[in-house]
């Protein structure tokens, strides 16, 4: 059996931090993993401009809230769940997760947790391993599982790398110029004849 890898913000998801910075109007706050490739660089600046405003875990929460999953994905996790087992592999946290992932009708997530005080400020981050997507695509195939993985950002590229296949979706230029191995989409309809093209097995649309 092959298992579907995908990255969650960005390629399912919009990015919630970006979200977060323009509904705080707080521009620092957008940079993503497509800006800093160094994940606890990245967390640790965002926890630096939430103590400095005075954000809580509950501020963040209200916009996650008002998202929605991007235009096609809802359609495409169905598509793929009936081809695949699906896995979203995700330096997101189970904290942000819960109104997206119920959207999407909760595929399996695999993501971090955050550490808040009794005050609801975030003070930390707890990652559920190093190099957790590449690890999660490692032990996939060590059950004899075949990968095809999808994702847009550098945080992305050691499990795209991993993987029996890998696709860059959404992927920014600077990552797609940087990474010329992986083949790279733009669309849904595109992202279904990648997992078509990858797969060892006959399927079809």
């Amino acid at each position: 059996m092959e298992i579907a890898c995908l990255d969650l913000e960005g390629v399912l998801v919009p990015e919630i931090w970006i979200a977060f910075a323009e509904k705080t109007g707080i521009d620092s706050l957008r940079a993503t993993t497509r800006d800093i490739p160094d994940y606890d660089v990245l967390m640790k600046q965002r926890l630096r401009i939430l103590d400095e405003h005075g954000l809580k875990l509950s501020d963040i929460q209200e916009v996650i809230a008002t998202l929605k999953p991007l235009d096609g994905a809802i359609e495409f996790v169905d598509w793929l769940r009936e081809r695949f087992q699906v896995v979203i592999l995700s330096d997101t946290f189970y904290e942000f997760s819960q109104p997206l992932m119920r959207q999407l009708g909760f595929p399996t997530l695999l993501c971090h947790r955050l550490i808040t005080d009794d005050s609801g400020r975030v003070t930390g981050y707890q990652l559920r391993q190093k190099d957790p997507k590449r690890q999660s695509v490692l032990s996939f195939k060590s059950l004899y599982y075949r990968v095809i993985a999808a994702g847009d950002s550098y945080n992305d590229t050691t499990m795209l790398g991993e993987a029996d296949a890998g696709i860059l979706f959404h992927a920014p230029e600077n990552v797609i110029r940087e990474f010329p191995q992986f083949p790279a989409v733009h669309s849904f309809a595109e992202l279904k004849q990648e997992f078509l093209k990858a797969s060892n097995r006959s399927l079809n649309l």
